[in-house]
């Protein structure tokens, strides 16, 4: 897992890890790491078609360092703003910069296929990036960014698959190994694509006046257009891993759309999803099937050397042999769960044709063939993307290090040696002979991504289509290569039947028990490095430690089936009777024992609801069966969470089915302690603002329109708001004096004359009896202050500068100054308010982010 802060490679996570042992291991830089492997080159030097010159171009861009990428996210107009603000205020300050060797320094370039170049690639050497100052001035706003979602730090490599899918809105989409989530995080922005222009075009037609971006004219209201231009689609982002798939929430959280499931259960097994029971079929159960799903599978990772150099001395043919059965697995239960007409993308960050063409012939053929499952050429995509077709005949390497070009080939070896086969090799793993269905299926359209083609990381991707249902026929009789049979391991025929069993009480929606996968995801992209869940916030009793990398001795083809131990029951923290009058379900224990909150919908005439809309003069228009909760007493406690109306299906109709549900929805409200009875306890969140903003009354609004009173607000948090203060807000003073306490909206509207102050923005305002906060996180305050203006110096806490303030003066009065007094009172205005007291900090729920809040001190 690379660090972030310092675009530093990766580690492959379970080749590294230190012998048990008294002492540490001795430190050893990536620089001692001898790029040489005998076996690894002599494999692709034989299986890889490449030709003399190209296999030289191939060798020496794997032992280059990998360039550092990033991407725009977001929504297209906003992805573009910060964009824009990288190439005029960063990019002509690096380009002035000269090397060492007197060679000017290149700025990051765009990535030449990525749509709207929102993609960017940099080689510069570390030891540049280090020593001049403007690249830490980019270093800082990269880390700002992409602490607020706006950027991505991802391989460029990764970005293809999402492409790749044509994923259009209104769609249902899963993505079945998402962790760390960085693909997840393009899928679910494709779901939301034109949202912004469909609602402004849907709230003018419902006659209320919002200022018309430029790309407006473009917006097509027949595009999902059954929910006044909000999306309707749907992603599932889903980790075997508990511990990942909370990572998952903490990267696509930052989003925030009531359009994302994360999941928690291996890919092999994922659950049927039920639905509401159809009208005119109400007899018939409903389950959901996908338009599309990525399958981006835990592979042996050997695509990624450059990035994982550890892997030249740890590389070993049994990783990729042990994943592939696991692989077929996942890619059948894809296909499985698809809609006739949609698609899969399957990819790998593997070269072995083993992870690769011999899962998808494999897949295909389990799923009745070309009939059944066809392979979508996607050679016209990404025009500019340099790539190589699929292979329709491979070679296998097995543990020893033999290769291999046929099964025939492993028989014939068989039968002159006693019978006893090579290790881990079995008959899926090679070319189907002329006699098969699968023998001619059109592998070149697959497509392979190697590293010396765009100075990249390797990458295999390919699309497949579902023409018809099926049923998926049962694994073949495991003619592997085992050594001498272990006369107590399980039978292969008695395991099959058990593999059958499963499947298809996944495939009807039963619970399943796990079989556990052999190896783990690739390792974390360089962008995640730095992420770090905050296990307070995630209400858990406990976390298992990360499941290890793929062994280099595991094999898949037998794998021992552990029952799921029986679901605890933990009692509900109160007594209370819900309003809905349903029963209190307790809280879900998970057969690891990780306990999830259940998600429970208040009612639409629930008072909280009714008091909130109230105060806010929310439109009816606005939906209001889509509150929820996530507590065992289904009543508001501290946040209030918002879903589509998908989501709100899926999540009660599957409420006690054992579907392991880690996060959904948007935390909308918080709850807040207000200065009179008068006001609403419940403030809105900002990650849930530009959902509702267009819908609360103008009562609740202040319009800002200068750059200076936004800075202002901005750099001070709990800026005094008495006597005449109000003067000091310039054009919002008049209006934060008259408006009512408690919480409103601040509708910043630049006038458009200033290209790094433009975009129209919505965020939550505090007015209490002595103070007028901005609701925003911290790190979002000092990202708005350095994107809009080039500020970096810290933002102040008045509050907490105050009260150090008043205990030095009370001091000095008492006759006992002392220095470290004064010295905390700099520190505390130096620390950008990072040790704020309690009463000015919020408890945020499950997985929420913390933001200044008011309390007693401030007022």
């Amino acid at each position: 897992m690379g660090r972030g802060k310092k675009f530093r490679g990766g580690r492959k996570g379970g080749f590294n890890r230190a012998p048990r042992g008294d002492g540490p291991v001795p430190y050893r830089s990536y620089s001692e790491i001898v790029k040489e492997h005998k076996n690894l080159e002599n494999f692709y030097n034989t299986a890889l078609p490449l030709d003399e010159s190209e296999r030289s171009d191939f060798w020496d861009a794997l032992k280059r360092e990998l360039p550092n990428s990033f991407r725009f996210c977001g929504s297209k107009g906003h992805a573009l703003a910060v964009k824009r603000l990288m190439e005029t205020r960063y990019a002509p300050d690096i380009v002035k910069i000269e090397r060492y060797d007197g060679e000017p320094v290149q700025a990051p370039q765009p990535v030449p296929w990525y749509p709207d170049q929102l993609a960017y690639s940099m080689n510069t050497p570390k030891q540049v990036i280090r020593k001049f100052p403007p690249f830490a001035a980019f270093q800082k706003f990269l880390v700002s960014e992409t602490s607020v979602g706006n950027i991505s730090r991802q391989e460029v490599v990764s970005m293809i698959p999402p492409l790749l899918m044509d994923v259009e809105p209104g769609m249902t989409v899963l993505d079945l190994c998402a962790a760390p989530g960085s693909k997840a995080a393009q899928l679910l922005e494709m779901v939301h694509t034109g949202e912004e222009g469909r609602i402004r075009k849907f709230m003018q037609s419902f006659g209320d006046t919002l200022p018309q971006a430029t790309d407006d004219e473009d917006v097509d209201l027949s595009v999902d257009a059954g929910d006044d231009g909000r999306a309707t689609g749907l992603l599932i982002a889903n980790d075997a891993d508990y511990k990942r798939s909370h990572m998952l929430v903490h990267q696509l959280k930052r989003l925030s759309s009531p359009n994302l499931i994360v999941t928690n259960h291996d890919a092999t097994l994922y659950p049927a999803i039920k639905l509401p029971r159809h009208p005119d079929q109400p007899d018939r159960g409903q389950y959901l099937r996908f338009d599309r799903i990525l399958a981006d599978v835990p592979c042996s990772g050997d695509g990624t050397l450059r990035k994982n150099i550890n892997l030249w001395k740890d590389w070993q043919p049994g990783n990729a042999l042990g994943l592939h059965l696991t692989q077929v697995r996942i890619l059948v239960r894809a296909l499985q769960m698809l809609k006739i007409g949609g698609r899969v993308v399957y990819s790998t960050c593997s070269m072995n044709p083993v992870e690769n063409e011999a899962v998808v012939v494999s897949a295909i053929e389990r799923c009745g063939g070309p009939d059944k499952i066809g392979i979508v050429d996607c050679k016209d995509r990404l025009p500019l993307l340099k790539r190589s077709p699929g292979m329709h005949q491979w070679q296998i390497m097995d543990k020893s290090g033999r290769i291999w070009s046929s099964w025939e080939e492993v028989q014939q070896f068989a039968s002159t040696n006693d019978g006893v086969l090579p290790g881990k090799l079995s008959d899926t793993m090679f070319a189907r002979p002329d006699t098969s269905d699968c023998s001619s299926l059109p592998l070149d359209r697959c497509m392979r991504v190697y590293a010396h083609q765009q100075d990249t990381g390797g990458f295999f991707i390919t699309v497949l289509e579902k023409k018809d249902d099926f049923k998926a026929k049962p694994e073949t009789k495991a003619r592997t290569t085992m050594e001498p049979a272990n006369p107590s391991a399980v039978e292969p025929a008695e395991l099959e039947t058990t593999i059958e069993i499963e499947e298809e009480k996944a495939a009807l929606g039963e619970p399943t028990d796990v079989l556990p996968t052999v190896g783990a995801k690739r390792t974390l992209d360089d962008e995640e490095a730095d992420v770090k869940l905050n296990v307070k916030k995630q209400r858990t009793d406990s976390l298992p430690s990360i499941k290890s990398e793929a062994q280099p001795e595991a094999s898949a083809e037998v794998e021992q089936i552990q029952p799921e131990p029986k679901k605890e029951e933990v009692k509900p923290e109160t007594e209370t009777t819900p309003h809905n009058g349903a029963q209190a379900d307790r809280r879900v224990k998970a057969s690891d024992g990780n306990n999830e909150e259940p998600f429970k919908y208040l009612p639409s005439d629930h008072p909280v609801i009714q008091n909130i809309q109230e105060f806010y003069k929310v439109s009816p228009r606005f939906p209001a069966d889509r509150f929820m909760v996530r507590n065992a007493t289904g009543e508001p406690a501290k946040a209030i969470y918002y879903t589509s109306a998908l989501l709100r299906d899926i999540l009660v109709e599957n409420e006690g089915r054992g579907v392991k549900f880690v996060h959904g929805g948007v935390k909308m409200f918080m709850k807040q302690d207000a200065p009179s009875a008068e006001v609403c306890r419940w403030r809105i969140q900002s990650e849930g603002m530009p959902i509702i903003a267009g819908y609360v009354g103008p009562e609740r609004v202040v319009r800002l329109t200068n750059k200076e009173t936004f800075r202002k607000l901005l750099k001070e948090m709990f800026p005094k708001f008495i006597d005449e203060d109000w003067k000091k807000l310039n054009e919002i003073g008049e209006r934060a004096k008259d408006i009512g306490m408690g919480c409103c909206l601040l509708v910043v509207e630049p006038d458009g004359s200033d290209p790094d102050f433009s975009e129209r923005m919505v965020l939550p305002l505090w007015k209490s009896f002595h103070s007028l906060n901005l609701m925003l996180p911290k790190e979002d305050r000092s990202a708005m202050l350095l994107r809009v203006f080039n500020d970096t110096s810290p933002v102040i806490n008045q509050t907490l500068k105050e009260s150090a303030k008043k205990e030095a003066e009370a001091a000095e009065a008492d006759g006992e100054v002392k220095d470290e007094i004064l010295e905390d009172a700099a520190a505390v205005e130096d620390a950008n308010g990072e040790k704020e007291t309690p009463e000015q900090t919020n408890d945020a729920s499950v997985g929420g982010d913390t933001e200044a809040v008011p309390g007693s001190a401030a007022d």
